[in-house]
């Protein structure tokens, strides 16, 4: 097989560490694969001995798979795994694990909402609130964080710190363990227990790790004590690709990979074969505006081909037509829809490009999970006010909504199934200011009666106080309004252009029954679809075409990212989605997003300059 000359020099390192950084489409998985072989076939070095880490299953079996190939017909029992399932091997062995004693989601959720259950907490989604503490769980336990010293972003401290102390003695009385109980356990078993981690030091004595720059600082911690005295660690990455600290990892474990390991070769893989030029040198200008990095110097295999693309469109619907004739015209010229792949940054951008692809029969496919927009509770609530404004009397949509804006009504008041207004004011005789405020709901209720879906929302947001409701949400909640404001934006949007409701919800449910199909879809291979994905989850992926869509400030670099560290990781991100597409890049961006003003993102400009960062 033909390699290039630093391709070569990784494939040919036998002992110490090595830090291999691997850029875009540089051929880094050939070269773990080769490097395995040639230190069996040519250093004879034990199948047994070796341990290639990589972070998914499906990275695992490509691995294995592409070995097993350049091996023939005999595999060597070389262990190809994730992090988490060689430590639970390890652990299997020392505390006699087996797969009963893993946490099952389901378990997790009834764990939680019983613990959640019995503590009087405010949150209007169940699942989204135990999703997030759950997160804010496993960084912990990730990151190695003193429970003491964490600020919960969902709850109280003292709220968080009660569930996390129930959530952990609901492990222990099962004997159950998560994920990251996976990691806390082996490091602890090898920290405690110095002959078992002189025998596994022994069975692997040469470690190959792939993504390097997406490990957290257990896991560097445990693979350190793994390595030992021989210190045969060849790590491979590209820290320019680092895009999940939210879960724990820390790039600067890579950028100081040689305070650990002061004798360690490095080896830049510098030819890119996956992009032609002119996409390599944008994303390059692009990514040298990042300060904590190593420098690099990357060459495209491919000449230019076409020039990268930018243009800015008056709003989303129009940038989605715009997309949706590119796909047309490429159909009739005999092309494939698999050419395709559509980038965002979150993943409820791109309903309306859904709904729009949906009325020209193109098909796509979701790398994430969609959520639907009108399964939200907040949309929940404005279909509650809606239907009461259709009218409905049920007791169960004026419960949902009596409250939001605060009313000071409680529930007793409504004691039938169905609500008359005067009975509903009658029990309130005695509190007359409770009283005017159900006389002005009634009154608020008739006059949406004779509006359209957009005004109907914008009525209930702005006359009726729903803003307000939502902004004493957020601060209960500990969470940003403006997130909240978006979900009524994107609702409203979506309203816009309906003279009535009927056809408003007819909308609704095709597109819900759609997204159901579209669920469904992701699991199915070999239909050929339109690829649509967030920029975490095109990691690792390739098209011919790529759109990056709604490239502006507060979607990309996000709203959230304040500090240095944060935008330096949306650059990567970005960078990540640029160095997907093959041949042809489009970054769009809108004038603008949900009937406000967007500015086009600083990353358009910086990705169209040539920049000198300082060298590390």
């Amino acid at each position: 097989m033909d390699f290039n000359p630093s391709q070569r020099e990784a494939i040919l390192h036998r002992d110490g560490p090595m830090l291999v950084l691997a850029g875009p489409g540089s051929g880094k998985t050939r070269v773990i694969t080769e490097r395995t072989r040639y230190l069996i076939r040519e250093c004879q070095i034990s199948p047994s001995n070796i341990l290639v880490i990589t972070f998914t299953k499906a990275a695992a079996a490509e691995m294995r798979e592409r070995f097993r190939v350049r091996m023939g017909a005999q595999t060597p029992p070389v262990t190809f795994g994730t992090f988490h399932a060689v430590f639970f091997s390890i652990l299997k062995y020392a505390y006699h694990y087996t797969a009963e004693n893993i946490v099952r989601e389901d378990q997790k959720l009834s764990c939680m909402r019983g613990i959640i259950g019995k503590m009087d907490l405010e949150y209007e989604d169940e699942t989204e609130f135990i999703t997030s503490v759950l997160g804010e769980i496993g960084l912990i336990k990730n990151s190695g964080i003193d429970l003491a010293h964490y600020y919960s972003v969902n709850c109280a401290e003292e709220v968080f710190r009660r569930i996390y102390s129930r959530y952990h003695e609901y492990l222990y009385q099962h004997r159950l363990i998560d994920f990251e109980d996976m990691l806390v356990y082996t490091w602890e078993l090898f920290s405690e227990r110095k002959d078992i981690l002189a025998a596994w030091q022994n069975k692997y004595r040469y470690i190959l790790i792939d993504e390097f720059q997406d490990i957290n600082k257990l896991q560097f911690d445990i693979v350190k004590l793994l390595a030992g005295e021989r210190r045969n660690l060849f790590v491979v990455g590209d820290d320019d690709q680092s895009i999940y600290r939210f879960r724990g990892a820390k790039p600067e474990l890579m950028l100081h990979f040689k305070d650990d390991f002061p004798e360690a070769r490095m080896v830049l893989l510098d030819v890119n074969y996956r992009s032609q030029a002119n996409i390599v040198n944008h994303s390059l200008n692009l990514i040298g505006h990042n300060q904590e990095r190593f420098q690099k110097r990357i060459q495209a295999a491919a000449e230019k081909t076409t020039d990268i693309e930018y243009v800015v469109f008056e709003d989303q619907r129009k940038e989605n037509l715009r997309i949706i004739r590119d796909i047309a015209e490429h159909r009739e010229r005999g092309g494939s829809y698999e050419d395709f792949a559509v980038l965002f940054r979150t993943h409820t951008q791109p309903r309306l490009l859904m709904e729009q692809l949906m009325e020209y029969n193109i098909p796509f496919r979701t790398k994430d999970k969609i959520p639907n927009l009108y399964e939200h509770w907040i949309a929940r609530d404005i279909f509650a006010y809606l239907r009461i404004a259709q009218g409905s009397r049920e007791r169960r949509d004026f419960l949902q909504i009596m409250n939001r804006p605060k009313r000071y009504i409680t529930r007793e008041s409504l004691d039938a199934e169905t609500v008359a207004f005067d009975a509903w004011e009658w029990f309130f005789e005695e509190q007359p200011w409770v009283a005017e405020r159900i006389r002005k709901l009634e009154a608020d209720v008739k006059r949406l009666s004779r509006m359209n879906p957009y005004a109907a929302i914008n009525y209930i947001r702005k006359g009726i106080g729903y803003d307000e409701f939502c902004t004493d949400y957020a601060d209960y909640r500990r969470i940003r309004v403006e997130d909240l404001y978006e979900v009524l934006d994107e609702l409203q949007e979506s309203a816009k252009g309906y003279d009535d409701f009927d056809g408003w919800y007819d909308h609704i449910e095709t597109y819900t029954k759609e997204l159901e199909q579209l669920s469904k879809k992701r699991e199915r291979e070999g239909e050929e679809c339109v690829s649509l994905a967030t920029l975490h989850s095109a990691k690792g992926l390739e098209y011919e075409n790529v759109y990056l869509i709604d490239v502006n400030e507060g979607l990309m670099p996000y709203k959230k990212a304040v500090l240095d560290a944060e935008i330096e990781e949306e650059r990567r991100m970005f960078y990540v989605g640029m160095t997907r597409a093959k041949k042809n890049l489009h970054l769009f961006s809108v004038r603008q997003f949900n009937q406000k003003d967007a500015e086009i993102s600083r990353f358009i400009a910086e990705s169209q300059e040539n920049v000198s960062p300082p060298c590390r």
